[in-house]
């Protein structure tokens, strides 16, 4: 619940309720952090207000670098992100299917930033032209890995289950599966390796983003014959 949301005379009601959010005013003051200080004046408010109202994605910000995949969690209200993940909101079966696959990790060992030798997820991907029939295929590959991983939950945590070590051979089984199907949605003839996929990416992206560097150009162009 969003405390701001929430009438004053009934938040006076509650003691200890008035005593938490004296606690975060006072924290807030004190922080060296002008931005923070700032937000002593709604202390019943969030700093962040990433709340989701359907189903939404999370990505670790920080990933072993030992793993096949990032373990991306699937989620929905009213849970409520922590400022340690990503965030994809209103999520479909076929996003998470496309941003779990070989094809997006190779993007990512490649372009994602580092915190020593880990991952750190901060990228834009090139996402492939797919129509409603490849969409619908990849949802219910994507599901297939879902149904995996309850097949060891709750027992197993998805660090559990995305360790290399300890990865179960069913929920392997459905990542290739998934990988497989991804994989064409970028061309017919297979990869040989990521190398070829990352190659594959670096010029869909280059493709992607000439018309916007074309328009910056021609801005630039434009202000000069003015100036």
């Amino acid at each position: 619940m969003n405390l701001a949301d929430v009438a004053p005379e009934r938040l006076r009601r509650f003691p200890e309720i008035m005593s938490r959010i004296s606690a975060v005013r006072n924290f807030r003051l004190e922080s060296k952090k002008e931005k923070t200080r700032e937000l002593a004046e709604r202390p019943t408010g969030f700093e962040v207000t990433t709340i989701p109202t359907g189903p939404f994605l999370v990505v670790p910000e920080v990933s072993s670098e030992r793993r096949s995949y990032v373990p991306i969690g699937w989620l929905e209200p009213p849970t409520i992100p922590s400022n340690l993940v990503q965030t994809f909101q209103n999520a479909s079966l076929a996003d998470f299917g496309l941003i779990t696959s070989r094809m997006h990790m190779a993007w990512l060992r490649n372009i994602g930033g580092r915190l020593e030798s880990r991952y750190r997820y901060s990228i834009a991907f090139p996402w492939p032209d797919a129509n409603d029939k490849q969409r619908e295929k990849i949802s219910a590959l994507a599901l297939a890995v879902l149904d995996a991983r309850a097949n060891h939950q709750p027992g197993s945590t998805l660090a559990d289950l995305y360790d290399p070590d300890t990865m179960p051979p069913d929920l392997r089984k459905a990542h290739t599966a998934l990988d497989k199907a991804v994989d064409q949605l970028y061309r017919r003839e297979p990869f040989a390796n990521d190398r070829e996929r990352v190659e594959h990416l670096f010029a869909l992206y280059e493709k992607l983003s000439a018309p916007v560097l074309v328009g910056a150009s021609a801005k630039t162009k434009l202000s000069k014959a003015k100036t």
